[in-house]
């Protein structure tokens, strides 16, 4: 393999994307869009919880325990009900999402030392989000009985006192999970969608027979036309990177060596993919199609970015394998949050080692430069 004509081939790549403003959007202005669009648009935080109460006690405590729901900030009283009754339409119209209902004897229960009922009645119609206000009832409701208790006469210890500390996402803010996440799964996207036009490109204007005049090897068209994309890849994950520390106040707890290095990596498979897709296809348009369904799927629904891979079906487990965005998704999200080093994430290198080889591989041997 001569370097000399691989870098020809590369200057000469380059030399085409200064000429193909598609090319040029698509490799830095639709990250960048991405990244802005989803991360904004994703969120798995529950706030502003459409929430009646119902209070047939109508006493001190009542209102206090309604205080406590107001003051987390999770919910939103938007009616006071009269009767049971009203609750059904009030769901139907879909104009709350909980319905708070404290029975007469509220207070005197707990005056009494009895165990006092509050119903929390929820729209498992979304049933994320029905599990999330539930959590939420739960937790305010926990809390605040532990008040109660110790504000009782005999001013009784809660025999056992339960304190939670959350590491890496202390605030467990949905968008610091999303957004490494999303460098990871636009980043798979991104890349096989530019490396999926350039052979096809070749064939399509007519350039593969200049090519094919050319003493250069199969390798050394691969490699050459990989390293620019592969340039512009690592300064789309620097971009997307900063973006998302300065625009979303993810923390960036890891060494930016590192997350440099493993991106090369998975970039190099992700080109590589494309590659491969250029040059199976021929089309630029079918190629563009292809790579979309070999990526943007997979990466969003099978990487563990949508869904935890734990609770998949063991078929589409063992699908998700083959899915290099699943390994970087680790990778960012280890890097970002955790700060953990190469010792935690050498098993998702070899594999993404082990998907740019293959990429490579399949790529090289598919390329033909004879003409037919």
């Amino acid at each position: 393999m001569s370097l000399t004509r691989l870098l020809a081939i590369a200057r000469k790549e380059l030399l085409q994307l200064r000429r193909d403003t598609r090319s040029l959007l698509l490799a830095f202005l639709l990250p960048v869009l991405l990244l802005v669009l989803f991360g904004y648009a994703i969120s798995w935080d529950v706030r502003n919880i459409r929430t009646a109460v119902l209070d047939g006690d109508r006493s001190a405590r009542s209102r206090e325990l309604i205080d406590a729901f107001r003051a987390s900030g999770y919910f939103t009283f938007v009616e006071g009900l009269e009767r049971p009754g009203e609750i059904g339409n009030l769901f139907d119209r879909g104009s709350v999402q909980l319905a708070l209902v404290i029975p007469p004897g509220f207070a005197a229960d707990l005056s009494a030392g009895r165990t006092a009922r509050v119903q929390a009645i929820v729209d498992g119609s979304d049933a994320n989000t029905a599990t999330i206000v539930l959590a939420y009832s739960e937790a305010i409701v926990r809390t605040w009985s532990g008040r109660v208790q110790l504000q009782g006469a005999t001013a009784m210890a809660l025999p056992i006192v339960a304190e939670s500390r959350i590491w890496y996402n202390e605030e467990l803010a949905s968008r610091n999970m999303i957004v490494p996440g999303l460098v990871a799964v636009i980043m798979m996207i991104i890349a096989a969608m530019l490396t999926s036009l350039t052979i096809a490109r070749e064939w399509e204007r007519g350039t593969m027979e200049q090519l094919a005049a050319t003493p250069v090897s199969r390798v050394e068209v691969v490699l050459g036309k990989l390293l620019p994309y592969l340039g512009i890849g690592l300064a789309d994950v620097v971009v997307c990177s900063v973006l998302g520390v300065l625009l979303f106040d993810v923390p960036f707890r890891g060494n930016p060596a590192l997350l440099m290095a493993l991106s090369f990596l998975f970039l190099t498979g992700a080109l590589g993919l494309g590659l491969f897709i250029s040059v199976v296809a021929r089309s630029q348009v079918l190629a563009t199609q292809v790579a979309m369904v070999a990526t943007f799927l997979p990466a969003f629904l099978l990487s563990g970015f949508m869904f935890a891979i734990e609770v998949m079906p063991p078929a589409l487990r063992a699908v998700s394998l083959l899915i290099p965005a699943r390994y970087f998704l680790v990778v960012t999200r280890g890097i970002f949050l955790k700060g953990i080093g190469i010792e935690a994430l050498h098993t998702q290198a070899l594999l993404m080692v082990a998907f740019a080889v293959a990429g490579l591989g399949l790529a090289v041997l598919r390329f033909r430069k004879e003409l037919g």
